[in-house]
């Protein structure tokens, strides 16, 4: 596993907790709108020269018991890493709990995670209706792949009490309210929904870069028509 990157300390990334993040290298999703291109592109992880050793996060952490909770992990993509198991419970050894982003590509890994004890809060990307566009996601997704994952965390919360989001970034041009609601379908019954804005600027795909995003007003308003889908529903602005 590749560390691109470390953040000491956030209030918002895990819910209830405080913890920081570790970024993790590679990804097998190329979404336009992505603000990571050099944690997704291999060339790009390439040229990093300021990775940083998983040695040097144990270090970390060792002197944060007690000042933080949890670890957040995300990337790039997480589980495309064979390693991740035996580095999360490297983690939870030092007594964190652990919140794990990913894009649901790799169902047998998050259920070997899930039925490990490893994780404490589970984060899936919800990036379009099934079956995702390749033009928003950059590359061909499985559905029956994707609807594993939706299924295992939805089972996860219910039998082992992990809490878990399902999460959206809502782009002009992509989503409209009758796509929003197809996506809302795929997760029907969920515990939690949130909507999160687009922001322009440095993406993947220059395409995306000048695009617009919904106001503050217009995501609020979106986020009252699907409360059907999930026991929570959320919005964050860009």
């Amino acid at each position: 596993m590749i560390i691109t990157a470390l953040t000491k300390f956030t209030a918002i990334d895990f819910p209830g907790r405080l913890a920081c993040i570790l970024f993790t290298g590679g990804c097998n999703f190329r979404c336009g709108f992505c603000h990571n291109a050099e944690f997704v592109l291999p060339e790009r992880l390439k040229e990093l020269t300021n990775t940083i050793p998983f040695e040097t996060v144990l270090n970390f952490l060792s002197e944060r018991r007690g000042l933080l909770d949890g670890v957040s992990i995300c990337g790039g993509e997480p589980t495309i890493n064979v390693d991740l198991p035996e580095k999360m419970r490297e983690i939870k050894n030092l007594g964190f709990q652990i919140k794990l982003d990913t894009n649901g590509s790799n169902p047998a890994m998050l259920e070997k995670i899930i039925e490990g004890g490893l994780v404490d809060y589970l984060a899936m990307d919800i990036k379009d209706a099934l079956p995702y566009r390749s033009e928003l996601v950059g590359v061909e997704v499985g559905e029956v792949t994707l609807r594993q994952s939706i299924g295992l965390i939805k089972k996860a919360g219910v039998e082992k009490g992990i809490e878990y989001e399902f999460r959206s970034t809502i782009l002009p041009g992509f989503h409209d309210l009758e796509t929003v609601r197809k996506m809302g379908d795929s997760i029907a019954g969920a515990k939690k929904w949130v909507l999160q804005g687009f922001r322009g600027g440095k993406t993947l795909s220059d395409s995306f870069r000048d695009m617009p995003s919904f106001s503050t007003d217009e995501l609020k308003e979106m986020s009252q028509y699907l409360t059907v889908y999930a026991d929570k529903v959320e919005f964050r602005p860009a």
